[in-house]
């Protein structure tokens, strides 16, 4: 008996043929034919059993058998905001991972001490597909370009206006909150301890040498709230993990 082929395919029930990508992984690699089964996946929350129905050497056509909607493994919005690491495995390792434990929302910052400014999002693009299908995930996480850490901040207040609700907003950082010197409120506390379930939830997570103390102070007067992932100093990528580990965990 084959092992059933996981596809993305965004538009699954409005079309019968597999993007170009995925019938080249299916015909080449794969070596399907008329037939067989597979299974296709939207990103959206519906899974589709379907049989290949013609299979060339660029194309797969195919047949919807079954609509297979799934339920959620955790209902709020998980939204995790971090600045790229200068060496890109570590970003794209992170991207994979997180895309295995569940999100469903990434943004790249560019911000004050970032070693990277620029990043090609196509590729991690590619990532979460690739995640997402490995792990049978039904929703991809949206993934937005690059943007300006006073900019996000920005646009994050316009989607609460224009929501008319406000989410669970939180920054990590490593600075110590003890000093009055820094002019930051003290943490809340660990991230675990402090997200709610049920609730919308955005964290923060800045480059290897943190925000500056001027972007954790703006990030406050926007309602961000400073948390500690634990006693560990962390690199960037993995913090991030930590980060949406706790927050899919929490709302599991």
């Amino acid at each position: 008996m084959k092992e059933v082929r996981f596809f993305y395919v965004p538009n699954a029930d409005s079309v019968n043929e597999l993007p170009e990508e995925e019938a080249q992984h299916a015909v080449r690699v794969l070596r399907m034919e008329m037939g067989d089964e597979m299974m296709l996946m939207d990103g959206a929350g519906t899974f589709y059993r379907a049989i290949v129905t013609e299979a060339t050497k660029k194309r797969c056509l195919y047949r919807i058998e079954e609509t297979l909607p799934q339920e959620r493994q955790w209902m709020p919005h998980l939204h995790l905001a971090m600045a790229p690491t200068k060496n890109m495995d570590r970003t794209e390792w992170f991207a994979e991972k997180a895309t295995e434990i569940g999100f469903d929302e990434l943004t790249f910052l560019k911000c004050r001490w970032s070693e990277r400014t620029v990043i090609k999002t196509e590729r991690i693009e590619k990532i979460l597909v690739s995640a997402m299908k490995q792990s049978h995930k039904a929703w991809k996480p949206v993934l937005n370009e690059m943007t300006d850490f006073k900019a996000f901040l920005q646009e994050i207040e316009q989607r609460e206006k224009a929501s008319g609700k406000t989410m669970q907003k939180f920054i990590c950082h490593c600075y110590d909150d003890a000093d009055p010197a820094m002019g930051i409120a003290k943490h809340v506390g660990l991230l675990k301890d402090v997200v709610k379930s049920g609730e919308d939830v955005l964290v923060m997570v800045g480059p290897e040498g943190d925000f500056s103390i001027d972007e954790v102070k703006l990030a406050e007067a926007k309602g961000f709230q400073g948390v500690s992932l634990g006693k560990s100093r962390l690199r960037t990528e993995t913090a991030a993990l930590v980060a949406v580990h706790i927050m899919n965990i929490i709302n599991q």
